[in-house]
Protein backbone atom coordinates (compact mmCIF):
# COMPACT_ATOMS: atom_id res chain seq x y z
CA UNK A 1 0.00 0.00 0.00
CA UNK A 2 1.57 3.22 -0.81
CA UNK A 3 1.94 6.14 1.63
CA UNK A 4 -0.63 8.36 0.25
CA UNK A 5 -3.18 4.98 0.73
CA UNK A 6 -2.12 4.85 4.07
CA UNK A 7 -2.84 8.37 4.72
CA UNK A 8 -6.13 8.14 3.90
CA UNK A 9 -7.31 4.32 5.50
CA UNK A 10 -5.86 6.07 8.80
CA UNK A 11 -7.91 9.09 8.52
CA UNK A 12 -11.25 7.40 7.23
CA UNK A 13 -10.44 5.07 10.61
CA UNK A 14 -10.57 8.39 13.07
CA UNK A 15 -13.25 9.79 10.76
CA UNK A 16 -15.15 7.04 11.36
CA UNK A 17 -14.12 5.76 14.77
CA UNK A 18 -14.23 9.01 16.49
CA UNK A 19 -17.25 9.83 14.77
CA UNK A 20 -19.15 7.20 15.85
CA UNK A 21 -17.54 7.11 19.80
CA UNK A 22 -20.81 9.65 20.59
CA UNK A 23 -23.14 7.02 19.37
CA UNK A 24 -20.75 4.24 22.25
CA UNK A 25 -21.31 6.69 24.83
CA UNK A 26 -25.28 6.69 23.78
CA UNK A 27 -25.51 2.89 24.06
CA UNK A 28 -23.10 2.41 27.13
CA UNK A 29 -24.84 5.16 28.71
CA UNK A 30 -28.29 2.72 28.22
CA UNK A 31 -28.16 1.05 31.38
CA UNK A 32 -24.67 1.38 32.84
CA UNK A 33 -24.44 4.37 35.11
CA UNK A 34 -22.12 7.49 33.44
CA UNK A 35 -19.84 8.42 35.97
CA UNK A 36 -19.33 4.32 36.45
CA UNK A 37 -18.96 4.01 32.81
CA UNK A 38 -16.47 6.33 31.94
CA UNK A 39 -14.14 5.71 35.20
CA UNK A 40 -13.68 2.11 33.98
CA UNK A 41 -13.45 3.27 30.65
CA UNK A 42 -10.44 5.49 30.91
CA UNK A 43 -8.97 2.87 33.62
CA UNK A 44 -9.42 -0.27 31.20
CA UNK A 45 -7.86 2.31 28.19
CA UNK A 46 -5.30 3.40 29.74
CA UNK A 47 -4.06 -0.17 31.28
CA UNK A 48 -4.27 -1.25 27.46
CA UNK A 49 -2.19 1.55 26.51
CA UNK A 50 0.25 0.75 28.90
CA UNK A 51 0.40 -2.28 27.69
CA UNK A 52 0.68 -0.92 24.32
CA UNK A 53 2.94 1.98 24.82
CA UNK A 54 5.41 -0.61 26.93
CA UNK A 55 5.39 -3.50 23.94
CA UNK A 56 6.49 -1.14 21.42
CA UNK A 57 8.68 1.90 22.73
CA UNK A 58 10.06 -0.06 26.14
CA UNK A 59 9.34 0.94 29.60
CA UNK A 60 11.84 3.54 29.50
CA UNK A 61 9.12 6.62 27.70
CA UNK A 62 7.25 5.75 31.19
CA UNK A 63 9.70 7.23 33.26
CA UNK A 64 8.85 11.15 32.89
CA UNK A 65 9.98 14.23 35.00
CA UNK A 66 8.03 15.26 38.44
CA UNK A 67 6.71 18.37 36.09
CA UNK A 68 5.64 16.30 33.54
CA UNK A 69 3.95 14.19 35.49
CA UNK A 70 2.25 17.19 37.07
CA UNK A 71 0.76 18.37 33.79
CA UNK A 72 -0.72 14.56 32.86
CA UNK A 73 -2.65 14.80 35.84
CA UNK A 74 -3.93 18.54 35.40
CA UNK A 75 -4.63 17.87 31.44
CA UNK A 76 -6.07 14.35 33.14
CA UNK A 77 -8.25 15.85 35.67
CA UNK A 78 -9.86 17.66 32.68
CA UNK A 79 -10.44 16.24 29.48
CA UNK A 80 -11.96 12.66 30.70
CA UNK A 81 -14.15 14.75 33.36
CA UNK A 82 -15.38 16.71 30.34
CA UNK A 83 -15.92 13.14 28.83
CA UNK A 84 -17.72 12.31 31.73
CA UNK A 85 -20.36 15.46 31.60
CA UNK A 86 -20.60 13.67 28.35
CA UNK A 87 -21.85 10.69 29.38
CA UNK A 88 -23.92 12.51 31.35
CA UNK A 89 -25.91 14.24 29.25
CA UNK A 90 -26.18 12.49 26.33
CA UNK A 91 -29.49 10.83 28.53
CA UNK A 92 -30.85 13.72 27.24
CA UNK A 93 -29.59 15.02 24.27
CA UNK A 94 -29.22 13.15 20.98
CA UNK A 95 -25.96 12.14 19.72
CA UNK A 96 -25.37 14.51 16.31
CA UNK A 97 -26.79 17.89 18.59
CA UNK A 98 -23.72 16.83 21.13
CA UNK A 99 -21.50 15.93 18.48
CA UNK A 100 -22.05 19.72 16.77
CA UNK A 101 -21.91 21.61 20.21
CA UNK A 102 -18.35 19.70 21.32
CA UNK A 103 -17.51 20.40 17.74
CA UNK A 104 -16.86 23.87 19.00
CA UNK A 105 -13.65 23.31 20.58
CA UNK A 106 -11.58 24.71 17.85
CA UNK A 107 -13.46 27.84 18.41
CA UNK A 108 -13.09 28.26 22.15
CA UNK A 109 -9.37 27.26 21.81
CA UNK A 110 -9.18 30.24 19.48
CA UNK A 111 -11.00 32.42 22.28
CA UNK A 112 -8.18 31.59 24.77
CA UNK A 113 -5.70 32.05 22.91
CA UNK A 114 -6.98 35.93 23.00
CA UNK A 115 -7.70 36.09 26.16
CA UNK A 116 -3.50 35.36 26.83
CA UNK A 117 -2.97 38.07 23.93
CA UNK A 118 -2.31 35.90 21.03
CA UNK A 119 -3.65 37.43 17.57
CA UNK A 120 -5.03 35.22 15.50
CA UNK A 121 -6.21 36.21 11.69
CA UNK A 122 -9.34 38.35 11.17
CA UNK A 123 -10.48 35.86 9.42
CA UNK A 124 -10.13 33.32 12.36
CA UNK A 125 -11.56 35.87 14.50
CA UNK A 126 -14.93 36.51 12.22
CA UNK A 127 -15.08 32.70 12.29
CA UNK A 128 -15.21 32.57 15.66
CA UNK A 129 -17.72 35.30 16.05
CA UNK A 130 -19.75 33.43 13.40
CA UNK A 131 -19.41 29.84 15.02
CA UNK A 132 -20.66 30.88 18.23
CA UNK A 133 -23.59 32.10 16.16
CA UNK A 134 -24.46 28.98 15.28
CA UNK A 135 -23.67 27.65 18.93
CA UNK A 136 -26.41 30.04 20.27
CA UNK A 137 -28.80 28.24 17.93
CA UNK A 138 -28.32 24.96 19.01
CA UNK A 139 -27.70 25.62 22.68
CA UNK A 140 -32.02 26.03 23.47
CA UNK A 141 -34.40 23.55 24.47
CA UNK A 142 -35.05 22.17 21.09
CA UNK A 143 -35.93 17.81 20.23
CA UNK A 144 -37.11 17.60 23.34
CA UNK A 145 -33.41 18.43 25.35
CA UNK A 146 -33.79 20.18 28.95
CA UNK A 147 -31.58 23.24 29.06
CA UNK A 148 -29.52 21.91 31.40
CA UNK A 149 -28.43 18.92 29.57
CA UNK A 150 -27.42 20.90 26.30
CA UNK A 151 -25.31 23.41 28.98
CA UNK A 152 -23.36 20.73 30.50
CA UNK A 153 -22.76 19.73 27.09
CA UNK A 154 -21.13 22.78 26.56
CA UNK A 155 -19.59 23.09 29.62
CA UNK A 156 -18.11 19.86 28.29
CA UNK A 157 -16.72 21.62 24.98
CA UNK A 158 -15.27 23.89 27.35
CA UNK A 159 -13.29 21.84 29.34
CA UNK A 160 -11.94 20.16 25.80
CA UNK A 161 -10.63 23.05 24.95
CA UNK A 162 -9.59 24.28 28.21
CA UNK A 163 -7.39 20.98 28.61
CA UNK A 164 -6.51 21.00 24.86
CA UNK A 165 -5.14 24.38 25.43
CA UNK A 166 -2.96 24.24 28.56
CA UNK A 167 -1.19 20.77 26.84
CA UNK A 168 -0.09 22.91 24.55
CA UNK A 169 1.22 25.16 27.12
CA UNK A 170 2.36 23.26 29.65
CA UNK A 171 5.71 20.58 30.00
CA UNK A 172 4.11 17.45 28.58
CA UNK A 173 6.53 13.73 28.35
CA UNK A 174 7.45 13.72 24.99
CA UNK A 175 5.78 10.59 24.12
CA UNK A 176 2.29 11.36 23.35
CA UNK A 177 1.53 7.54 24.22
CA UNK A 178 3.15 7.97 27.59
CA UNK A 179 1.08 11.21 28.09
CA UNK A 180 -2.07 9.75 26.96
CA UNK A 181 -1.60 6.90 28.79
CA UNK A 182 -1.40 8.45 32.30
CA UNK A 183 -4.08 10.99 31.54
CA UNK A 184 -6.31 8.61 30.71
CA UNK A 185 -5.29 6.68 34.25
CA UNK A 186 -5.72 9.95 36.48
CA UNK A 187 -9.44 10.53 34.61
CA UNK A 188 -10.37 7.26 35.64
CA UNK A 189 -8.79 7.54 38.79
CA UNK A 190 -11.28 10.74 39.72
CA UNK A 191 -14.51 9.33 37.68
CA UNK A 192 -14.25 6.00 39.16
CA UNK A 193 -14.89 6.89 42.67
CA UNK A 194 -17.66 9.27 42.19
CA UNK A 195 -19.15 6.87 40.28
CA UNK A 196 -19.33 4.36 42.84
CA UNK A 197 -20.16 6.87 45.23
CA UNK A 198 -23.43 8.49 43.68
CA UNK A 199 -24.97 5.11 41.79
CA UNK A 200 -24.87 1.54 43.13
CA UNK A 201 -23.97 -0.38 39.65
CA UNK A 202 -25.23 -4.04 39.31
CA UNK A 203 -23.41 -5.54 36.12
CA UNK A 204 -26.48 -7.54 35.97
CA UNK A 205 -28.34 -5.10 34.97
CA UNK A 206 -26.24 -3.93 32.08
CA UNK A 207 -27.66 -4.89 28.95
CA UNK A 208 -25.55 -6.29 25.79
CA UNK A 209 -25.62 -3.27 23.98
CA UNK A 210 -24.63 -1.24 26.58
CA UNK A 211 -21.44 -3.56 27.46
CA UNK A 212 -20.54 -3.63 23.34
CA UNK A 213 -20.75 0.44 23.39
CA UNK A 214 -18.53 0.13 26.70
CA UNK A 215 -16.01 -1.92 24.90
CA UNK A 216 -16.13 -0.16 21.75
CA UNK A 217 -15.46 2.66 23.13
CA UNK A 218 -12.24 1.28 25.15
CA UNK A 219 -10.83 -0.61 22.18
CA UNK A 220 -11.74 1.35 19.24
CA UNK A 221 -12.15 5.08 20.61
CA UNK A 222 -9.20 5.06 22.77
CA UNK A 223 -7.10 2.84 21.20
CA UNK A 224 -7.13 2.29 17.56
CA UNK A 225 -8.52 5.54 17.14
CA UNK A 226 -5.90 7.47 18.79
CA UNK A 227 -3.34 4.91 17.57
CA UNK A 228 -4.48 5.98 13.66
CA UNK A 229 -4.43 9.56 14.90
CA UNK A 230 -0.90 9.56 16.44
CA UNK A 231 0.50 7.70 13.01
CA UNK A 232 -1.01 11.03 11.45
CA UNK A 233 0.74 13.30 13.04
CA UNK A 234 3.58 12.03 12.37
CA UNK A 235 3.24 11.09 8.63
CA UNK A 236 0.53 14.15 7.26
CA UNK A 237 -0.01 17.31 7.12
CA UNK A 238 -1.49 18.72 10.00
CA UNK A 239 -4.01 20.75 8.14
CA UNK A 240 -4.92 17.32 6.46
CA UNK A 241 -5.38 15.44 9.97
CA UNK A 242 -7.52 18.22 11.15
CA UNK A 243 -10.20 17.42 9.17
CA UNK A 244 -11.32 14.99 11.68
CA UNK A 245 -12.65 18.18 13.44
CA UNK A 246 -15.59 18.68 11.10
CA UNK A 247 -16.10 15.45 9.78
CA UNK A 248 -16.64 13.81 13.10
CA UNK A 249 -19.84 15.49 13.75
CA UNK A 250 -21.23 14.63 10.39
CA UNK A 251 -20.74 10.70 11.01
CA UNK A 252 -22.40 10.87 14.63
CA UNK A 253 -25.17 12.80 12.85
CA UNK A 254 -25.71 10.00 10.12
CA UNK A 255 -25.21 7.20 12.83
CA UNK A 256 -27.50 8.80 15.07
CA UNK A 257 -30.42 9.10 12.34
CA UNK A 258 -29.58 5.64 11.02
CA UNK A 259 -28.85 3.79 14.53
CA UNK A 260 -31.23 6.12 17.23
CA UNK A 261 -33.81 7.71 14.36
CA UNK A 262 -32.59 10.73 15.72
CA UNK A 263 -34.61 13.44 14.19
CA UNK A 264 -32.46 16.74 12.36
CA UNK A 265 -34.77 20.17 12.57
CA UNK A 266 -34.20 23.41 10.14
CA UNK A 267 -32.40 25.13 13.38
CA UNK A 268 -30.12 22.30 14.03
CA UNK A 269 -29.25 21.96 10.33
CA UNK A 270 -28.42 25.87 10.35
CA UNK A 271 -26.67 25.93 13.70
CA UNK A 272 -24.23 22.52 12.04
CA UNK A 273 -24.06 24.60 9.04
CA UNK A 274 -22.57 28.05 10.46
CA UNK A 275 -20.24 25.53 13.06
CA UNK A 276 -18.85 23.13 10.92
CA UNK A 277 -17.86 26.31 8.31
CA UNK A 278 -16.61 28.35 10.80
CA UNK A 279 -14.40 25.18 12.44
CA UNK A 280 -13.22 24.45 8.78
CA UNK A 281 -12.18 28.28 8.08
CA UNK A 282 -10.33 28.71 11.56
CA UNK A 283 -8.88 24.88 11.16
CA UNK A 284 -7.53 25.59 7.95
CA UNK A 285 -6.51 29.46 8.56
CA UNK A 286 -5.00 28.54 12.17
CA UNK A 287 -1.40 27.11 13.27
CA UNK A 288 -3.05 25.81 16.65
CA UNK A 289 -0.62 23.04 18.11
CA UNK A 290 -1.42 19.07 17.58
CA UNK A 291 -2.25 18.67 21.12
CA UNK A 292 -5.18 21.36 20.99
CA UNK A 293 -6.66 19.87 18.02
CA UNK A 294 -6.48 16.09 19.49
CA UNK A 295 -8.84 17.27 22.23
CA UNK A 296 -11.53 18.37 19.93
CA UNK A 297 -12.02 14.88 19.26
CA UNK A 298 -15.45 13.38 20.69
CA UNK A 299 -13.62 10.75 21.60
CA UNK A 300 -11.30 11.95 23.95
CA UNK A 301 -12.32 12.85 22.47
CA UNK A 302 -8.47 10.99 24.13
CA UNK A 303 -10.60 8.84 21.27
Amino acid sequence: MSHHARVWVALGTVYIIWGSTYLGIELAGETIPPMFAVGTRFIAAAILMFSITIWRRGVRVLRIAPRELVSCVLIGALLPTANGLLFVAERHVATGLASLIVGSVPLWVVLMRISVGDRPPAVSLAGVLVGFAGLALLVRPSGGAPLWSLLVVLCSAIMWATGSFLSSRLTMPSDSFAATSYEMLVGGLILLPIGLATTHPHPSDFSARSIGGWLYLVTFGSIIGYTAYVWLLENAPISKVATYAYVNPVVAIALGAIVLHESLTWTIALGALLILACVAVVVRRESIPPEAEAAGAGAAEIG
